[in-house]
């Protein structure tokens, strides 16, 4: 089957196509824009698209694409931009760029997903030399959340991901999440130590529960109001983890999981070397 090439939806002709410049952006070491851009696309599309340090991607006049590694070989597209004025930036890196959307193309930002094996490892490539490889996968329905739930024994989510699957109310995960019953674990990623939760109909299931902790940090519980108490709500952001040992139904006795909770908190050594009290 003959493939369908970027430049088939996007149409830049043979004038336009010298002043097109890529930019494919990846895990820097310390960041993920995909996590930032599920948060705010502005975040990837502006801030991290247009930053300017010792590298400069783009000059006035250009055409500027934006990709977001989704996958090992798999790109969203994310905005077309016109750069109309490059700008003088502190020494440490800034925004460097004005720029405006090319409206034509909006449509399709956030909704096209590209193949393309980036060989040589450059996040800065002109369109020209490698129109000929990107291949055009899928156009979405909507457009990309994040929201695809990968099942209960996947889940393991740092703060700022709880924090977007709520205040998004992403559907996927919310549809998992508000039905269930579950023995869930917190991890301080800074001292490897745990705390072993459990969601009941007492407290209004998991995703209740969830959105609890995303509120204040301790969702109430006496053994992490003293955390965030003696170490900050910027701490529980900066370090917590939420990941699901055990899930249940609705149906579930409350008692069963709290045996549950008993149980993992015993197995885990929790009490002893982690976070909870009793």
């Amino acid at each position: 089957m003959e493939k369908i090439l970027l430049n088939d939806l996007l149409k830049f002709s043979e004038q336009d196509i010298d002043a097109v410049r890529i930019k494919f952006n990846i895990h820097n070491g310390h960041t993920d824009p995909l996590e930032l851009y599920k948060e705010d696309p502005d975040k990837v599309n502006v801030e991290w698209f247009l930053w300017h340090d010792s590298r400069r991607y783009f000059r006035k006049g250009q055409i500027a694409i934006c990709f977001l590694r989704i996958a090992t070989d798999t790109w969203l597209l994310t905005t077309i931009k016109k750069i109309v004025k490059e700008l003088d930036v502190p020494s440490q890196g800034g925004v460097g760029y004005e720029a405006v959307e090319i409206e034509r193309y909006r449509k399709y930002f956030g909704r096209v997903l590209v193949k393309y094996h980036n060989t040589v490892k450059s996040m800065g490539r002109t369109y020209a030399a490698i129109m000929s490889e990107l291949e055009v996968l899928e156009i979405l329905n909507d457009h990309y959340t994040g929201d695809e739930f990968p099942g209960y024994e996947n889940v393991r989510l740092t703060y700022a991901q709880l924090k977007t699957i709520i205040d998004r109310q992403l559907p996927g995960w919310v549809a998992a999440l508000r039905n269930q019953k579950a023995v869930y674990l917190i991890t301080d990623t800074n001292t490897g130590k745990l705390y072993v939760g459990s969601a009941t109909a007492q407290s209004e299931m998991l995703l209740q529960r969830w959105s609890n902790y995303v509120s204040n940090g301790h969702g109430g519980n006496v053994d992490l109001i003293k955390i965030v108490a003696t170490k900050g709500f910027e701490y529980v952001k900066n370090h917590f983890q939420y990941s699901i040992l055990e899930n249940y139904n609705a149906r579930m006795d409350d008692g069963y999981i709290l045996i549950r909770e008993k149980w993992w908190k015993n197995t885990l050594k929790s009490k002893e070397f982690g976070m909870n009290k009793n």
